[in-house]
């Protein structure tokens, strides 16, 4: 087998995507034979048959261009862009590190393509515009996907198990008798059974606000894989919950509770009382590297994140699919969107047969957060709106 198809048969590019090690302070079990055929294939380009047909001799890099966009210019299959660029991959997250006001060259040669900065050579020249003040470069480096349309999804969709959510501490009441919350206001809260809150060194002051937790079921069988908790916004603990004591109306002291007090932050939805709060977690990277699965993935669309009507799912939203860690699932992956196919009754001929319409290719979706069942995939290219039960699997 050649070192191409090698890399190929590996995962089309995953050979590349095992060296995260510097970007994302990860361990990977890479040889030192799968470095050298990725290191090969990298430098060697991708064959001229995965180039898109409109793919340009040149491209000026302009601000807000992500590597998914631009290769997705020039690629049939953006994903590989690894392959494309040729790198270092201790960098793999910045090939040659692009920047606004850059030409990109497409070099065609010995029936392969690569991209560089120099018109006619493989060596990188960087160039960007002047500045009043000194920045990194590595600051002004492109992004794989924008961050706006991730970054607010990675503290959001939770799946937890029911009986946590309610065990979680809870809104009780606000300062005024309000029965709606917004951005701005101040809430008061109180523990379920859990440890109570308190500001003490060590214990979370960032807080997220949840309702309800809705199961999300398997299409294949019903099964249900976790429960999404709606998120509707983020919370600050201003003081913990205590006791004090006061009198009743014959004189004597009685231990009364107080809740805990936290500022609304953020609201994406009304708040109310009895919404629960869980901490916020520490903060995910942004800067995903797109790459096939190394294995065979045969997921569907379990819900739509957002609004409980929404029955279509589009370019640059979430979608939750039915497969998690346990099954492989990891930030990154590129998934081909197929749609289910319905069935039609046949009105063309006289015994008005029943038809299962075929699947079709609709798309391309990234994975962005897992959990052990459940993974939420943003759709990056659709032609279709995706509904619940479509399928994603490996992309051709």
């Amino acid at each position: 087998m050649t070192a191409f198809a090698n890399a190929r048969a590996w995962g089309m590019g995953g050979a590349l995507l095992a060296a995260l090690t510097a970007v994302h302070a990860q361990s990977y079990p890479v040889t030192a034979t799968q470095r050298a055929t990725a290191q090969q294939v990298a430098q060697q380009g991708v064959p001229l048959a995965e180039l898109s047909p409109t793919a340009p001799d040149s491209y000026t890099v302009r601000s807000g261009d992500t590597l998914w966009g631009i290769s997705g210019l020039f690629l049939r299959q953006p994903w590989r862009w690894p392959e494309l660029w040729g790198m270092n991959l201790s960098a793999i997250a910045n090939p040659h590190l692009i920047y606004p006001g850059q030409v990109l060259y497409l070099d065609k040669s010995n029936g392969y393509a690569r991209l560089s900065t120099r018109q006619g050579d493989g060596s990188s020249t960087v160039k960007v515009s002047p500045r009043t003040r000194s920045e990194s470069l590595a600051d002004l480096a492109l992004p794989t996907l924008p961050a706006h349309v991730i970054e607010p999804f990675l503290v959001q969709p939770l799946v937890v198990d029911a009986k946590a959510l309610l065990q979680a501490p809870r809104v009780v009441a606000t300062t005024d008798e309000r029965v709606i919350m917004a951005s701005g206001d101040r809430a008061y809260v109180r523990s379920s059974g859990g440890p109570q809150l308190t500001r003490e060194p060590g214990e979370p002051r960032s807080w997220r606000l949840f309702r309800n937790a809705v199961a999300l079921k398997d299409p294949d069988n019903g099964e249900i894989l976790g429960y999404e908790a709606q998120y509707l916004g983020q919370a600050e603990l201003v003081a913990g919950e205590s006791t004090m004591s006061v009198r009743n109306p014959k004189g004597a002291l009685l231990q009364t509770q107080v809740p805990a007090t936290v500022d609304i932050r953020k609201s994406t939805g009304e708040i109310r009382a009895g919404d629960r709060l869980l901490p916020a977690p520490e903060r995910s990277y942004s800067n995903y590297v797109p790459h096939a699965p190394q294995t065979d993935v045969a997921a569907r669309v379990v819900s739509l994140y957002g609004d409980s009507a929404l029955k279509y799912a589009a370019q640059n939203q979430v979608v939750a699919i039915n497969r998690g860690t346990r099954d492989g699932m990891a930030a990154g992956q590129v998934l081909e969107l197929v749609t289910q196919g319905e069935v039609i009754k046949d009105k063309t001929g006289d015994r008005r047969d029943r038809v299962q319409l075929p699947r079709e290719h609709n798309g391309l979706a990234m994975v962005f957060r897992t959990f052990d069942r459940v993974s939420y995939v943003l759709i990056l290219d659709v032609r279709l709106g995706v509904v619940v039960g479509d399928h994603l699997v490996t992309p051709r």
